[in-house]
């Protein structure tokens, strides 16, 4: 079991992280300095550090070098994110941005454990650069992995869970979710996975197909089924016999090849266009949409008894907004990919690049990403990218003075407990920390504390009704 070591001088949010790691079978210890954690342990003998920047004495980053080796994860405000970086350059694997959720401080954990492992198993000859340039090619092209893609939020473990479940069955699949969140990625993984990986998966993007030709392109024709078939012609369908048929956009499949469909589901056989002649196919079907099949059914643009054979297994695919700390790692993963694919020499993101991929919404998801980094690299005439290139409609000055991923909480004006509970989560720390500190410290040192604006300070506390108290402390401001 990984030992993890907490330096955090505020009691709410070391409480809360060494709970959440507890309950992710992690064994936690903690420290309220990094002068209490020399004095209480050995600090090399952890496998992680997670330690916020900002500490009474010395700084957390005086961690990494009493660490000697040992990874130390930064925890900081927004508005001290330069500061984050710098500790970068001193050698902290990486930082995290308060306040954060539950997801991304696992994800940001599992993945310097898993990368602290690697590195151990690595040969011992290989060099730090080659270390790295080996886990940049890993990130750009994970079609070794096992599901081949790229992400590890809560949301995407769930899914790959279900996609080893599913896969080795002959299950039809509905995979829904926007466009461009790579629905085709999961239609190949669940290919890839199952016994009929070595047979052709034939994908198909119905709404790109002309209505008239969809059924011969689908199911095929005979020679003189219409005007212009001067020859017979098998279908996509009889393409993909013993493998796997990929349907994407299937709401835009007309209702006539629906019925066709359908056929091939209960039977296990086509007929050709123009053919009386039925023909037995071993398909597995994968369908996938972005459009809301069961109201289609009931409105009779869709038929209702396809759906139901469709949606046998139902996987959902996020949004990238929804994905956390997905979208810089698949950020960087595209970055890699397309200067590898440029010859150019190495990129990196500058910090208002970051920044915004981060914080933009992302509304095209993962191909919309990927669109602006290949534009980025494309425009780029250093080696640093900056958030100009992305061409992205975002507004970078107002970054700091935001609280990002801090959902809102149900009023609680009346609560009175400041003390750490079990169910005290990491969403919960702004309410926390201002309900135990706003009689002895002024706006201005809340916010500062904080991390954020005295405007975005009283704003969070109309959102969650949060008065001022009124008190002896002055305003200092």
């Amino acid at each position: 079991m990984p030992h993890i070591l907490i330096v955090e001088d505020e009691t709410i949010i070391r409480s809360a992280l060494r709970r959440l790691l507890e309950r992710n079978q992690y064994q936690v210890s903690e420290a309220g300095s990094v002068q209490e954690a020399q004095e209480r342990y050995s600090i090399p003998t952890f496998d992680l550090i997670v330690s916020d920047l900002r500490l009474p004495g010395a700084p957390g980053t005086e961690l990494i070098k009493l660490a000697e080796g040992t990874p130390v994860l930064i925890m900081t405000s927004y508005a001290s994110l330069r500061s984050a970086v710098d500790s970068m350059k001193m050698g902290a694997v990486d930082y995290i941005a308060k306040p954060f959720d539950h997801d991304e401080m696992l994800q940001a954990v599992a993945r310097i454990l898993r990368d602290r492992q690697e590195a151990k198993s690595a040969p011992a000859s290989a060099s730090p650069s080659a270390t790295r340039s080996a886990s940049s090619e890993k990130a750009a092209d994970n079609a070794n992995g096992e599901i081949g893609i790229i992400g590890s939020c809560a949301a995407m473990q769930e899914l790959y869970s279900k996609i080893r479940k599913v896969a080795p069955t002959d299950s039809n699949v509905l995979v829904q979710g926007e466009s461009g969140t790579g629905k085709e990625l999961v239609a190949r993984a669940l290919h890839n996975l199952s016994r009929r990986a070595k047979a052709p998966l034939i994908s198909v993007n119905c709404a790109a197909i002309p209505e008239t030709l969809i059924e011969s392109e689908l199911f095929g024709h005979e020679k003189g089924a219409f005007t212009g078939a001067s020859a017979g012609r098998a279908g996509l369908v009889e393409a993909a016999d013993g493998g796997t048929l990929f349907l994407d956009e299937i709401g835009e499949l007309p209702l006539e090849a629906q019925a066709r469909l359908l056929r091939v589901l209960q039977e296990g056989e086509i007929r050709r266009v123009g053919s009386v002649q039925s023909q037995k196919v071993d398909v597995r079907l994968i369908a996938a949409t972005h459009r809301d099949l069961k109201t289609l059914a009931k409105t009779g643009q869709f038929r209702e008894d396809l759906y139901y054979r469709l949606h046998v297994i139902a996987l959902k695919l996020p949004a990238l907004r929804e994905r956390g700390a997905d979208v810089s790692e698949i950020a960087q993963a595209f970055l890699v990919r397309q200067y590898t694919r440029m010859g150019r020499e190495p990129l990196h993101f500058a910090h208002d690049a970051e920044q915004a991929i981060r914080h933009y919404s992302w509304p095209g998801n993962v191909r919309e990403l990927e669109n602006a980094i290949e534009r980025a690299v494309i425009l780029c005439e250093g080696t640093e990218i900056s958030a100009d290139l992305l061409g992205i409609d975002i507004e970078l000055d107002d970054l700091d003075d935001e609280i990002f991923g801090l959902p809102g909480l149900p009023n609680q004006p009346g609560n009175s407990s400041h003390e750490p509970t079990e169910d005290l989560s990491l969403e919960d720390y702004f309410q926390h920390f201002v309900l135990e500190h706003q009689d002895h410290m002024t706006e201005t040192e809340l916010a500062r504390k904080l991390g954020i604006s005295r405007k975005c300070l009283w704003e969070r506390r109309q959102r969650l009704g949060i008065p001022r108290r009124k008190s002896g402390v002055t305003s200092g401001s």
